[in-house]
């Protein structure tokens, strides 16, 4: 989460991005500043400090150059050397983006992005700032959180629970994340993968490097190549210009493959291959490329089971597990199902300006006694929902009103499995009905992943 004592200030000559970023950030921040013309960012910075600039690299102004925003990227380094600045970019202009890392900017926001990405693109870079203004002597404003991981640069703030299971989670991290140890997250759908993997950025050697995140399970087979490993202009049809791919991205830091269950055994093979020998090809060349990366991956799959089945490349388990975490799911956590709810209650409270609720007992025994297939994604969306609609100020059980897939996991003959999967088809035709089609809210009521959402699409052909 975004401290709601941050100050954000957006420069970008499209008045739709601005607005979509301020609506966004808003709820999230203390303050959001928006301006249209970079010539009046000096002045900006002249008269407040910000905690993150967003800064987009284009601009329609008279400077003209079509790379203006390194321009304006010099002249705020110049200024204050310690800013923390993430640049927005159109999707073809990632190189200009790898460039702009270099000359001072802390990340890079791609065009168009997804909500939950830029919230975290920006947290992290709050958290840059924060750990600056510690060093240089400012006041930093400490906020509680029942959260125990600590080094130099702080706390990491989102990782919440009290259970054995989570401190032994904890205590790997503190151990693995200063190496360059390769990294296997296991954990069903809502487990907190990513928040791992950023957890484990941010601990190590390389925090200060880019944190690149590629979802594989989104990925055609016709992108894999040119997504990961990049491509030359004319390399095939759609190839218009020259494009670094996300290894080339990721070098000096660290690159997070999620998903990585779900990629082809021809894939698995190419991905390999770079793996062991630390180079890639982008399509269309024969050059190879030395990067240098730190790995985790993440999977919800029975990845084991998958090799056994040669559905995957035991091989290249050896190369992405040096070592293993398993993220138990929210089911399996006792108490840090009370903890966490409450945590979010306090957060969509102060989000939607209401007191921040009780939850009565009966309420804590059905939370705990529900299965959670969503884990902690549909704890947080089913807390939201019922801070938003609550009347009162103690929430009962009936403030809860959950849309299962499935009951409690247990054995079941294969006609039960067929009821289950009709089942699960139908609940999603209607949540998607009920939403007219709008994919992103109807992937948030059913506690799952926009690409959870549309695999399920795909295999029950909706």
């Amino acid at each position: 989460m975004i401290s709601k004592n941050a100050k954000i200030l957006i420069v970008d000559d499209d008045t739709d991005v601005l607005l979509a970023v301020k609506m966004l950030l808003k709820p999230e921040v203390k303050e959001v500043v928006t301006e249209k013309n970079p010539e009046k960012l000096m002045s900006i910075l002249a008269k407040d400090k910000f905690d993150v600039i967003l800064l987009d690299m284009n601009y329609k102004s008279a400077l003209n150059t079509g790379n203006e925003g390194f321009f304006w990227l010099k002249k705020i380094m110049e200024k204050d050397k310690d800013a923390v600045v993430i640049m927005i970019t159109a999707y073809g202009d990632v190189e200009l983006a790898v460039r702009s890392l270099k000359e001072g900017a802390t990340d890079f926001i791609l065009k168009p992005w997804r909500n939950d990405k830029m919230l975290a693109t920006i947290a992290d870079a709050y958290q840059k700032s924060q750990s600056k203004s510690k060093k240089n002597g400012s006041v930093e404003v400490k906020e509680s959180s029942p959260v125990t991981i600590k080094d130099n640069s702080g706390t990491f703030m989102d990782l919440i629970g009290e259970s054995e299971v989570m401190m032994d989670v904890r205590k790997k991290i503190e151990k693995v994340a200063p190496t360059d140890a390769n990294i296997l997250i296991l954990g069903e759908n809502g487990t907190g993968k990513e928040l791992i993997a950023r957890a484990l950025h941010k601990f190590s050697l390389r925090a200060d490097k880019p944190f690149v995140s590629v979802d594989l399970g989104a990925l055609t087979d016709t992108l894999f190549e040119s997504e990961l490993f990049g491509h030359k202009k004319g390399a095939y049809t759609d190839a218009k210009e020259d494009r670094v791919g996300r290894f080339e991205v990721a070098s000096g830091g660290t690159l997070f493959l999620d998903e990585i269950g779900n990629i082809s055994m021809p894939h698995q093979a190419k991905l390999l291959t770079a793996l062991q020998n630390r180079q890639i090809t982008r399509l269309g060349t024969n050059r190879p490329i030395d990067v240098d990366i730190r790995l985790i991956c993440a999977t919800n799959m029975p990845i084991y089971e998958m090799a056994t089945q040669n559905k995957f490349r035991k091989d290249l388990i050896y190369r992405v597990n040096t070592v293993e975490i398993m993220l138990p799911p929210l089911r399996q956590r006792g108490n840090d199902i009370v903890v966490l709810a409450e945590h979010f209650a306090k957060i969509y409270a102060q989000k939607y300006n209401k007191a921040v609720p009780q939850f009565e007992e009966a309420t804590l025994r059905k939370l705990k006694q529900y299965s959670w297939h969503g884990n902690v994604r549909e704890l947080q969306h089913a807390v939201e929902r019922a801070v938003i609609m609550a009347e009162r100020s103690v929430l009962r059980p009936d403030d809860f009103n959950f849309t299962q897939f499935e009951a409690t996991p247990e054995p079941m003959g294969q006609a039960e499995a067929m009821r289950l999967d009709e089942m699960e088809k139908n609940t999603i035709m209607r949540v998607i009905e009920k939403h007219q089609g709008n994919i992103t809210k109807a992937a948030r009521e059913l506690g799952i992943t926009r690409t959870a959402l549309y695999r399920r699409l795909e295999k029950h052909d909706i």
